[in-house]
């Protein structure tokens, strides 16, 4: 019975997450380009999820994706002369919707053509469950503040939950890379990792971050594991990986306004919780023209 309340406990928060992260501001054009001329130059296509689309960020140009004209793909493009952009990243994505419609937004891939000369990928967190993730360790955190009731909780089994679902996800983002490839066989194409969300060094913030102390580490050891695995995926189909996390540390949802580029569950900043605001953002822009500097440089 007090398991069966804690899922619905947090199965509720973790809808409310979800919910705020699709929500947005009235609707304008489906998709963003880059500047003027820019066409027949050099094609971008964005794909990912809401930390690529930028959920509450301003400007809000797609309301059924939560997208930004100030996201990451945006910057990005901005920095690139001659670079059109197509960006179809939506908030709630999954690798399903790489295949499949999401509401107004076709399939992702759809986006993907033999004139695509840049693919960025940002996407498997919600495959292992992120809302609910965030929801049950926030939920059962009250039953034991200064222990870990949340690796407890995914550990019941005697096997991580959490690792096992990330193992699971390693194909679905396989498969992902081999429809980009295949739509796009000359293009550049690079998996953007996940930013750091949680004090590295895993001391926690409770109750600015309702977690329970023993959690901040193990939350933290869960997200290293799926960049991880995005990396290693990376390696696999011959794609680039942009490591977000180390630029991004010390920048966590625990620090302080203006310094934290990533949101806590009750922002402060326009961002959805535990997203990255407009400065997580700029961050992951640099990350990726930093990386994608190198390729061409070793090129």
């Amino acid at each position: 019975m007090r398991r069966r309340m804690l899922v619905r406990g947090a199965a509720a928060f973790g809808a409310a997450i979800a919910l705020t992260a699709g929500t947005a501001l009235p609707a304008a054009a489906h998709g963003s380009q880059g500047s003027p001329g820019s066409h027949g130059a050099r094609d971008y296509v964005a794909l990912g999820d809401s930390y690529t689309s930028g959920p509450v960020i301003p400007v809000q140009v797609d309301a059924n994706c939560a997208r930004s004209s100030s996201n990451y793909p945006n910057l990005v493009t901005a920095r690139l002369r001659r670079t059109a952009l197509t960006d179809v990243s939506c908030a709630g994505a999954t690798t399903a919707q790489m295949w499949q419609a999401q509401g107004t937004n076709p399939p992702q891939l759809d986006a993907v053509t033999k004139s695509a000369d840049l693919v960025t990928l940002q996407i498997g967190g919600n495959d292992i469950g992120f809302g609910t993730i965030i929801g049950t360790c926030a939920y059962v955190a009250a039953t034991a503040p200064t222990g870990s009731p949340c690796r407890a909780y995914y550990n019941a089994s005697g096997t991580d939950q959490l690792e096992a679902s990330i193992a699971q996800t390693a194909p679905k983002i396989a498969a992902v890379l081999a429809g980009i490839h295949k739509r796009a066989p000359h293009a550049d194409v690079v998996v953007v990792g996940y930013p750091d969300l949680l004090p590295d060094s895993g001391v926690g913030c409770r109750p600015a971050v309702p977690f329970a102390d023993g959690d901040f580490a193990y939350l933290r050891d869960t997200e290293k594991k799926l960049n991880a695995m995005l990396a290693r995926q990376a390696r696999a189909a011959h794609a680039t990986y942009v490591d977000t996390y180390a630029p991004t540390i010390g920048h966590d949802m625990c620090t302080a306004p203006g310094v934290r580029w990533i949101e806590p569950l009750a922002p402060a900043s326009p961002a959805a919780p535990a997203h990255p605001n407009a400065l997580g953002e700029q961050a992951m822009a640099a990350a990726v023209l930093d990386r994608l500097l190198c390729v061409r440089q070793a090129g």
